[in-house]
């Protein structure tokens, strides 16, 4: 097992931010960077912003609604938010006080999230009447869950909110899904066309296999793309965030004092009661817990808070959200968490235990390290989890994530299941490296420069590899010869704006996770990049041409090939001697490290696995022994070429064919070119088969 002195020098991802404040100024109208970024677009009747946690996009939203009422002529605007707790995030703000026309007013008895009871079918009857009241009312702002519009629409129909403003908070909720009902419900709002429509999300892609919009109306909305990397470089605290799985065996509240540091503010997510690694107690958890941290000390009777004497003699101040039995002490636990007096206080509460609170909408700026026991299917709860880390305040430089997830042993009965933790854990490990780093924008070689990049001193240079900066919106341009543009303005902007998407589903891939980590000896990376990300390329957007398709496939494996590979690169630096991690320029040198080669072109980036960096953080966290293990099981599984794959070996043996005068040799020592004739001879064996399957039946029917 990993030494518990190294559990954040090794992270899955770090990232050094630059610290320009440009996230965090304003302009003369009282607007951050993005929120000016989504105004710029306020004309769109649907728009869909992308941006990461404590971005602003709520202030966001309140620009742009003020205005399509009051410039538009729209007559109302409707907030719809995910949980109750959320719809504090749309209360009333003086905007004219920092240079904006209007201010923000919601009526109180418009904002139905404070109404009482629940939102379930059978008591949200007051609550549909409201909306019916709101409606048919002078006034302009009603702020209501998901659940509270859904049964709206279905009591009222959609005529009833025609031109109006409905803005879906936490987007990534909705599904295009039919057992959806919100999503079908937008669905049929944008049939209408009768709304204006701003969706807004920090996690796009969805935990699951569903995609959030139907592309038919997904190409109906004009997005605004604020990146994680754009967000933190701006801020002017915080310095570094570490993300990073731990390992333990036997019991988790064992091994949480290994990776539960008392100095740091942090949220500790407990597992479900219905997981593996929950021990079916959780107040015994919490409690465990807090003798982990030192001695119990008592309770503070104004917040609910229990007292925790540490071992250097430290009163720390722990919030329970876990136990439920008291309702009168939970609810003084969470006014006080809520109460705005302490907001600035930084030693208002050090610890906070939650089961499943605490995660979207949640704002503690203090909090330093997000610990969650056992993964989580949902690669978007993770990026919620890890936002509650990654606010930036007076003093914090460091913001750190673990995943503490019970390590695949021999001794353990579920191996597999165990293996299908760590797969997902290293899977949202993977994505969220994706997720922060910068965007990029590839190019052909010799394309051309870029406007408001940088190239270094020498400048761009036609015949050789050039890559540029763009400090302003964190953007790197990477030319890469053989690279194939996208010709659709569609695949155009999926280049630019969704290739996370395409990489989430990748990584959502168990065999590709499986193979391309534990089983590189009989894997080729050809294999991962060109036929599996080309596989998911395909079924993502089967309408695109084929030359689309591909221009997809391959600036999608750019993006994350480029981005491992700079860590690769960094790791060495670190390997001898250099501590790259204090620069504010450390995976730019990555980057520009990799990238600085004459001949970059896209076969060299096919020919890398994808999750060869992965694998080497890996080795350094995980038990020799039980690292073997499992990629002895893998490996044991032996994986004939199906046919799809098959046929797409055939069809890239005919490019090669193509570009070199003959097919690919089944006794090349070349390892892909001998993969591509066993594709065409298993398809020939597939056809034969299919062709003696046809006569056989018509044989039988004669």
């Amino acid at each position: 097992m990993m030494n518990p002195t190294n559990v954040y020098t090794v992270p899955s991802v770090s990232i050094t931010t630059a610290r320009t404040g440009a996230s965090s100024k304003a302009n003369e109208l009282g607007m951050r960077a993005m929120q000016e970024r989504a105004y710029a677009k306020r004309g769109e009747q649907y728009l869909l912003i992308k941006s990461p946690p404590a971005s602003g996009k709520s202030r966001a939203l309140m620009f742009i609604a003020l205005d399509k009422l009051n410039n538009q002529g729209l007559r109302q605007a409707i907030i719809v938010v995910p949980e109750r707790s959320i719809g504090g995030s749309f209360a009333g703000e003086p905007l004219s006080q920092y240079g904006f026309y209007w201010d923000w007013q919601v009526a109180p008895q418009w904002n139905l999230c404070n109404a009482p009871g629940v939102d379930e079918p059978r008591v949200a009857k007051s609550k549909v009447d409201a909306v019916r009241k709101f409606l048919t009312s002078t006034d302009k702002v009603l702020v209501c869950t998901h659940a509270t519009f859904r049964f709206a629409v279905e009591e009222l129909g959609i005529e009833a909110f025609d031109n109006c403003l409905i803005a879906i908070d936490e987007f990534h909720h909705v599904s295009s899904s039919p057992d959806n009902k919100l999503g079908s419900q937008l669905g049929a709002f944008i049939a209408r066309d009768k709304v204006h429509m701003v969706a807004m999300t920090g996690s796009y892609f969805r935990g699951d296999s569903e995609a959030v919009l139907a592309p038919a109306d997904e190409a109906r909305f004009d997005t605004v793309t604020y990146t994680y990397y754009e967000q933190l470089n701006g801020y002017v605290w915080l310095k570094s965030l570490d993300i990073g799985y731990f390992f333990y065996t036997g019991r988790y509240v064992d091994a949480i004092a290994k990776v539960l540091n008392p100095e740091l503010k942090t949220i500790v997510h407990i597992p479900s009661v219905n997981s593996r690694e929950s021990l079916q107690d959780k107040e015994r958890e919490v409690n465990e817990i807090m003798s982990a941290l030192g001695d119990w000390y008592g309770v503070d009777p104004a917040t609910g808070f229990h007292l925790v004497k540490a071992k250097d003699g430290r009163i720390l101040k722990l919030a329970d959200l876990v136990d439920d039995s008291d309702a009168v002490r939970r609810s003084r636990v969470l006014a006080a968490l809520k109460d705005p007096a302490h907001k600035d206080n930084r030693d208002h509460v050090d610890v906070i235990i939650a089961l499943g609170m605490a995660k979207e909408g949640f704002d503690w700026i203090w909090c330093e390290h997000a610990l969650t026991v056992g993964y989580r299917s949902s690669l978007t709860e993770i990026v919620q989890i890890i936002g509650r880390a990654t606010r930036d305040a007076v003093g914090k430089e460091r913001a750190r994530f673990t995943n503490l997830i019970a390590e695949p042993a021999a001794e353990q009965i579920a191996v597999a299941e165990a293996v299908n933790d760590m797969l997902k854990a290293i899977s949202a490990s993977l994505l969220m490296e994706q997720v922060l780093a910068p965007r990029y924008e590839f190019t052909p070689k010799d394309a051309g420069p870029k406007e408001g990049f940088d190239y270094g001193p020498e400048g761009y240079q036609l015949g050789r590899t050039n890559m540029g900066v763009n400090e302003r919106t964190g953007q790197y341009h990477v030319e890469i010869n053989g690279l194939t543009a996208p010709q659709s303005p569609e695949a155009t902007r999926i280049c630019k704006e969704d290739l996370n998407e395409v990489v989430t589903s990748f990584l959502q891939d168990k065999s590709v996770l499986e193979r391309g980590l534990f089983d590189k000896e009989n894997t080729l990376p050809e294999e991962l990049t060109q036929l599996h990300m080309g596989k998911i390329v395909r079924e993502r957007y089967p309408g695109l041409s084929e030359a689309d398709q591909e221009a997809i496939r391959q600036h999608a494996i750019a993006a994350m090939n480029i981005t491992q590979q700079a860590k690769l690169a960094l790791a060495q630096v670190d390997a001898n001697g250099s501590d790259s991690t204090q620069g504010s320029t450390a995976l730019l040198d990555g980057v520009r490290k990799f990238v600085n080669v004459r001949d970059l072109d896209i076969d060299l980036i096919d020919r890398i696995n994808p999750f060869d960096a992965a694998y080497a953080v890996l080795a350094k966290t995980m038990d020799e022994k039980s690292l073997r293990q499992v990629q002895a099981s893998i490996a044991a599984k032996k994986v004939s070429i199906p046919e799809d794959e098959a046929r797409e070996l055939a069809k890239r043996a005919l490019q090669f064919k193509n570009e070199r005068g003959r097919l690919p040799d089944i006794n090349s020592a070349d390892a892909w070119e001998k993969r591509m004739a066993e594709g065409v001879a298993a398809l020939a064996r597939y056809r034969a088969q299919a062709k003696a399957a046809q006569a056989q039946g018509v044989s039988g029917n004669g």
